[in-house]
């Protein structure tokens, strides 16, 4: 069922029912859809006498939000998202001028601020501007469904040249990806879910859609915090959690009394959950079923894991639902199993690719298989394994190197919490392999940690230098901050303690 009917038939039917909360702010299914009719009025009258000017066909109006988590975050999706309008994710954390960079290539008809508890619209090529309250006197507009064909979406991922790059997804991937993600996780009214991460990002948006296309209740926060997120899940009585494995791992370090037993689904995604992770989210949340998935903005999902399908650090699960994975070397054949290429999906989810030039990096297709040039191989029993992406190797001594492979392993010994590995210029192998890792205990015991590696790795993949950084830094969507890692490096900064 489109978004747009999904959420005008909860109104009808619970119009009552609480729908998105945030910050101590909640609407119910009627509120929500009556604040996004309001605001597609205002949009209307924004663009009334002004011709569509953004990158995207004269028949769509682009509205980009960028107002990160705020109250009205979810009434402004549904509006930006009505039928004739496609939405553009823009987040408020980034520099100022890199917002800047995205605005220009987009060209948004309609730019949309947060303006304390209200929201600010700005419709440049018009001329326009106007302050937007819920419950304002605005007309209210219905929630128009569009056709399958229509963009719906633009999210911006990570670009090799430092300006991300823009993504662009249809209707029709859009639907597809919600019914098959509904049944394959199993959400219906009931599920409440809490997914604290930012709204502008693939995973807790995706978290927001398909929580209120079943009907049910979706939690978020401001700003992440542990202490915090933990109350949230005992006060609100949530039943699945969507996060990245930082925030689980921070939610499970908390010295806690009793374990909340109303979660019963936990959906990870952004990195690989090691085997300590598993144990202590199983401790924490004891009534918990835990999935990790493995996707990317322009494929979707890609491949899924439950309990025990990822023993090994580098496997990420069989393919999800629909989803048909093939592994080719560089001239486009077919690699035998166990052998490591680039890896391919044949999916109806597949973006419908970027806005603008791009860098000459990330989506490309070979027929109907896509990839965003991710690395790796499949197992005899369809498992996959991801051991990094081109362009992200490491050439040592004449050894290439994946470092995410390298991290897993790091990430799988007991007393590492999280690891970041990169390569660093080296005047005799081109690059030295180092890592930086963020430990679990006081003191790591170096002997058994070259153990641990001597019995994963070649010697070769050793981390010829290492760091221990008591708190690595995060990127506002709970990954780590590799440039930030990188400076620290550079600087010698005191957050990094050599590991001797």
């Amino acid at each position: 069922m489109p978004f747009a009917a999904a959420l005008a038939r909860h109104a009808d039917d619970h119009p009552h029912a609480p729908a998105f909360r945030m910050e101590g702010r909640v609407f119910t299914f009627g509120e929500l859809m009556s604040c996004a009719g309001q605001l597609v009025s205002a949009f209307g009258r924004l663009t009334a006498n002004t011709r569509n000017k953004s990158v995207l066909p004269d028949t769509t109006t682009l509205v980009a939000l960028e107002i990160g988590n705020h109250p009205l975050f979810a009434a402004a999706f549904v509006a930006a998202t009505s039928g004739g309008h496609c939405v553009a994710l823009i987040d408020p954390h980034l520099p100022a001028a890199t917002r800047a960079a995205m605005r220009e290539l987009l060209r948004p008809d309609i730019v949309v601020r947060a303006n304390g508890d209200g929201l600010r619209l700005d419709a440049t090529a018009a001329g326009q501007s106007m302050l937007f309250t819920a419950g304002s006197d605005e007309d209210i507009s219905p929630i128009a469904i569009g056709a399958d064909d229509e963009p719906f979406l633009v999210v911006f991922t990570s670009g090799t040249t430092g300006l991300p790059k823009a993504i662009v997804r249809d209707r029709g991937s859009w639907r597809r990806s919600l019914k098959t993600g509904q049944d394959f996780f199993g959400i219906d009214s009931d599920t409440c879910t809490f997914a604290p991460g930012p709204l502008a990002h693939g995973l807790t948006l995706y978290a927001l859609a398909e929580t209120l296309v079943a009907g049910a209740e979706f939690v978020g926060m401001a700003h992440f915090d542990a202490a915090c997120a933990s109350e949230t899940i005992t006060l609100q009585d949530v039943r699945r959690l969507v996060l990245v494995p930082t925030m689980l791992r921070r939610l499970c370090a908390l010295p806690s009394h009793s374990a909340p037993t109303s979660v019963q689904k936990i959906t990870v995604a952004g990195a690989k959950l090691t085997p300590v992770d598993r144990a202590a989210a199983a401790q924490t949340f004891p009534q918990a079923n835990i999935i990790e998935y493995y996707g990317a903005s322009e494929l979707g999902f890609i491949s899924v894991a439950g309990p025990g399908d990822t023993p090994s650090a580098t496997a990420v699960g069989r393919a999800f639902p629909g989803v048909g994975l093939t592994v080719l070397d560089e001239s486009g054949t077919t690699l035998p199993l166990g052998e490591t290429g680039t890896i391919f999906v044949d999916s109806d989810l597949i973006s419908s690719g970027y806005i603008g030039a791009g860098d000459g990096a990330g989506l490309r297709r070979v027929g109907r298989l896509a990839t965003v040039g991710d690395l790796g191989f499949l197992d005899a029993d369809g498992t996959l394994h991801l051991v990094g992406r081109s362009g992200g190797m490491v050439l040592s001594g004449g050894n290439n190197i994946y470092p995410q492979e390298v991290e897993a392993t790091l990430a799988g010994y007991a007393d590492v919490h999280a690891a970041f590995v990169l390569g660093l210029d080296h005047p005799d192998l081109g690059s030295e392999l180092a890592a930086v890792i963020e430990p679990n205990a006081a003191t790591i015991d170096r002997a058994a940690l070259d153990c641990h590696l001597d019995s994963h790795l070649p010697r070769y993949k050793h981390p010829r230098r290492i760091w221990l950084c008591r708190a690595l830094p995060m990127t506002q969507s709970g990954k780590v901050a590799a440039g930030t890692l990188k400076q620290w490096i550079v600087d010698g900064h005191d957050a990094l303690e050599p590991f001797v």
